[in-house]
């Protein structure tokens, strides 16, 4: 304990091989103050005895950049410090047992094709060749990527260790840390057995233990351990040296050939949560108990994948518990509860894949004071206050494990710890035949089944059963109207009186305007890049509302904190749930709502973009006239009490009009058409408001200084070197998603940010950034351009438009008949 310093910059909680990366990439920062406190040994938690997986390819963009990095990074880690790592670039191979599965497998092989990833679509018997012990007889095909590979994960931690301790990170080991210590809101160091370290930054890196600890502090890192099974055999005869990682997802089997033994791993539908009760002080380099009727059915099925296993003996059954989160994506960044405390947990058993990038991108957060790039996958303010109950974690973590595995189908929507944020309508949604999606807890109406069938997905990369029923909910939007429920919308109160100031020193966009006025606008940081995207509706002289979408609610209340000065006369509050919020959307909407209020709503008493307090029925609440779906048409922002019987006026009144109840794909496939962004896919912390063609909600010119303006200023004198362009597939088969390579002239130029097919159109539809190999992209370019998206390995014309393909001049909107 007589090693314990009483002061460090930065004090890093856990010695696993992301803690030791955070280290390392810090002092690679000229960040050397560094202490790394590990409760027992090096490694002692998880990393030790992880298969030691190093894949490139991930589900999103940027968690394959991070992948990326990683392997470029142990490429060179031995040489550099002299610790022998282990890692060997021998590729990997996925091999499918149906069309759906080798469908999901091509889609990935064209996003690696994006970031210049070596890839190869295999047949059957050329995934043989690369793995001569294969059984083929059910394959389909696969896929290869020859520079993926694998490490020893704790020779890797101590190589990263070593070149931390080398710029002068000091790494003490037999030191728990009991306590971080917060002060005003900041983390400002640590507390353990031996004392107090003061530090101006603290970094949770606690693996299983990173929940317990974050809640110490009043933060949420949720997080679960899970009993993770793998058996390595004895020497097997004819299994070749250096063999790929063999993934067989369709048999939730991994196989991974070492010194002549052969690996085999799994990750079954049902999991089996561990450490509900807490985690033993005394755990180190410890294991579960085996459980063989556990695995039994998947061993079966590993040995059907690859015979000469029947005929192995096993050195080892192990049995270790790993982290899992959620939404099985790692927790990274600053946590919104407190400043200065960050966090790098939750690796869902990829964490020696992830290691090197999550360290990378978290040292430069510090230092930099922001993330280098787009993190949002991964950012740890994704996740609600809700979401660090035991109980829910336990419950999601059954099925989170298995979903590395399982089909990432398009829309796919979690089983498990469900109902857990519902609208004061549900009932009556469900009743109507709402298929619910769940978005950080909420329980949200994507699509209605009618009658007789069943509210159920059945998930395809194709057209899913809900593709028509969704289509019929589009229609009604576009030519009568359509009922959202829109509740799950984040809400915020910013009162006092700076609070117009405040907000303009925030927003892009002028919130100096009369009350009853909504401003669309984006809140920017200092480079210019998109940090919230979302509507501010001024209520009083000293008052305004912010609406946001649900899935950001933690993160962009904490930005709006944290960006109000200390001295300003202004709070800001969370009303999230004090309001219910129905979208009454379509050009006969005026003629549903008139009846119901004594409220003028014509063009001329009620603008587009503004609001109004009115009585509707019984209650009184604010209608804005405003839309994400390109028509006329009103939010409802209904007291929650209040909320059923406006409803039921609603829906009573609707059937002369044409209504219909319509879901969240509705809402999406019309927000397409009209080139509308969504925050976190089409536009991002990465993205400016020139760049993603937003430059009408930014007030370059109003009086004061906004964050981001001088960052704008200097792009739009350089010119854009990127911009975001609607694309429609020229075929109408076709679906996109998302991450679709888009290619000029045969040349990849960007991706699909998202994807949905347009009803109105009667095509598939995308939004994508175009690049121009660094060169300014003009208009010139985009329309003088041959373009084509890959789907799935196939090439498709797309028509690329700078201009939404429905309505341009948002004439629908206005009402202008």
């Amino acid at each position: 304990m007589t090693n314990v310093p009483s002061r460090a910059q930065v004090v890093i909680v856990g010695g696993g091989i992301v803690g030791c990366s955070v280290a390392y990439h810090l002092t690679l920062r000229g960040c050397t103050d560094v202490v790394v406190l590990e409760r027992k040994k090096l490694t002692s938690g998880t990393t030790w005895h992880a298969a030691g997986l190093v894949g490139q390819l991930r589900a999103t963009h940027n968690l394959t950049r991070l992948a990326q990095y990683t392997t470029e990074l142990y490429t060179t880690l031995e040489q550099e410090t002299g610790q022998p790592t282990g890692f060997q670039q021998i590729g990997s191979l996925a091999v499918a047992t149906n069309d759906a599965r080798m469908e999901e497998l091509k889609r990935g092989a064209s996003m690696a094709r994006c970031f210049g990833l070596e890839v190869d679509v295999l047949s059957a018997e050329r995934a043989r060749e690369l793995w001569p012990l294969l059984n083929i007889e059910d394959l389909v095909g696969a896929v290869h990527l020859p520079k993926d590979g694998q490490t020893n994960p704790i020779d890797t931690t101590q190589a990263l260790a070593k070149g931390a301790r080398s710029r002068g990170a000091r790494i003490l080991e037999d030191i728990k840390v009991e306590q971080i210590v917060v002060e005003n809101g900041r983390a400002v160091g640590v507390r353990t057995a031996g004392g107090d370290i003061r530090a101006d930054v603290v970094v949770n890196c606690a693996g299983m233990w990173a929940r317990e600890l974050g809640a110490r502090a009043g933060t949420a890192v949720p997080l679960h351990a899970a009993e993770h099974f793998y058996i390595v055999t004895e020497p097997m005869a004819g299994l070749g040296r250096h063999l790929p990682v063999l993934r067989d997802a369709d048999g939730c089997t991994y196989f991974k050939e070492d010194a002549g033994k052969l690996l085999v791993g799994w990750f079954e539908p049902v999991a089996k949560p561990w450490g509900m009760d807490g985690i033993p002080d005394s755990f180190s380099f410890d294991t579960l108990p085996d459980d063989l009727e556990h695995i039994e059915p998947l061993l079966n099925a590993a040995i059907r994948r690859v015979p000469a296993l029947g005929d192995a003996g096993i050195q080892l059954f192990f049995n270790g518990p790993e982290s899992f989160t959620p939404d099985d994506r790692y927790l990274l960044g600053e946590t919104a509860e407190v400043q200065g405390l960050f966090v790098a947990a939750g690796f869902n058993s990829i964490g020696i894949q992830s290691a090197g990038g999550a360290g990378k991108v978290l040292s430069d957060w510090i230092v930099d004071g922001h993330p280098p790039m787009d993190l949002w996958d991964v950012d740890i303010r994704r996740m609600m206050p809700f979401q660090r109950n035991k109980t829910y974690l336990r419950d999601r973590t059954v099925e989170g494990l298995g979903l590395l595995y399982a089909m990432h189908w398009p829309f796919r929507q979690p089983e498990t710890a469900r109902g857990v944020r519902r609208s004061s309508l549900h009932d009556r949604l469900k009743a109507a035949g709402a298929c619910f999606g769940e978005v950080a807890g909420w329980e949200r109406p994507n699509w209605y089944a009618p009658k007789g069938e069943a509210a159920e997905y059945r998930y395809s990369y194709g057209r899913q059963n809900w593709f028509e029923y969704s289509a019929a909910e589009h229609r009604t939007v576009r030519e009568a109207v359509g009922l959202f429920d829109q509740s799950s919308f984040a809400k915020y109160v910013v009162e006092g009186p700076d609070a117009e100031k405040v907000l303009n020193r925030i927003c892009a966009n002028d919130v100096a305007v009369p009350v009853g006025k909504i401003v669309y606008t984006q809140w920017l940081n200092e480079r210019g890049g998109i940090e919230a995207d979302l509507t501010v509706t001024r209520e009083a002289d000293d008052r305004y509302l912010v609406v946001t979408a649900a899935a950001t609610q933690t993160r962009d209340l904490a930005w709006l904190k944290r960006n109000i000065p200390a001295e300003a006369r202004v709070v800001a509050y969370d009303v999230t749930s004090a309001h219910a919020v129905l979208g009454v959307m379509g050009p006969r909407a005026r003629d549903l709502l008139g009846p119901l209020t004594d409220a003028d709503l014509s063009n001329e008493a009620f603008p587009f973009a503004t609001s109004q307090i009115i009585d509707l029925g019984y209650a009184r609440i604010r209608a804005s006239r405003i839309t994400y779906v390109g028509e006329l048409g009103w939010e409802l922002y209904i007291p929650t009490e209040f909320a059923q019987g406006v409803y039921d006026r609603i829906a009573s009144a609707g059937e002369a009009h044409g209504l219909k109840l319509a879901g969240y794909h509705a809402m999406n496939s019309l927000r397409m058409e009209k080139g509308y962004r969504h925050w976190g896919h089409d536009i991002t912390d990465e993205d400016t408001p020139l760049e993603a063609g937003l430059g009408f909600a930014v007030a370059m010119n109003k009086p004061g200084e906004f964050i981001g303006r001088e960052a704008l200023l200097r792009q739009k004198e350089r010119g854009l070197t990127r911009r975001l362009v609607q694309f429609s597939l020229d075929d109408p088969e076709p679906l996109l998603y998302h991450n679709e390579p888009i290619l000029r002239d045969g040349t990849i130029v960007g991706r699909v940010t998202s994807g949905m097919f347009g009803h109105t159109i009667g095509r598939s539809i995308g939004l994508g950034y175009v690049e121009n190999r660094g060169e300014v992209v003009t208009a010139d370019f985009i329309n003088g351009g041959g373009f084509e998206i890959e789907v799935a390995g196939s090439r498709f014309k797309a028509t690329a438009s700078l201009k939404p393909f429905y309505d341009p001049g948002n004439l629908r909107v206005k009402d202008v008949r």
